[in-house]
């Protein structure tokens, strides 16, 4: 679940990006880049939490 929220995050900058890089507004294309950075964030997060499970699962 975490996962998907990440990629949707990263989906969401990247249009803002892509509108403000149109628009020629920067404000906007940074904003976009850093919603990216903190979909990757939260994608990252749930990959470890994900693996972390499932070392915990094995070791039982």
């Amino acid at each position: 679940m975490g996962k998907m929220k990440g990629k949707a995050e990263q989906l969401k900058g990247k249009t803002k990006e892509e509108i403000g890089d149109m628009a020629d507004d920067r404000t906007m294309e940074m904003k976009g880049k850093a919603e990216q950075a903190a979909g990757r964030a939260k994608e990252s997060q749930a990959d470890a939490a994900a693996r972390m499970r499932k070392i915990h699962d094995a070791n039982r």
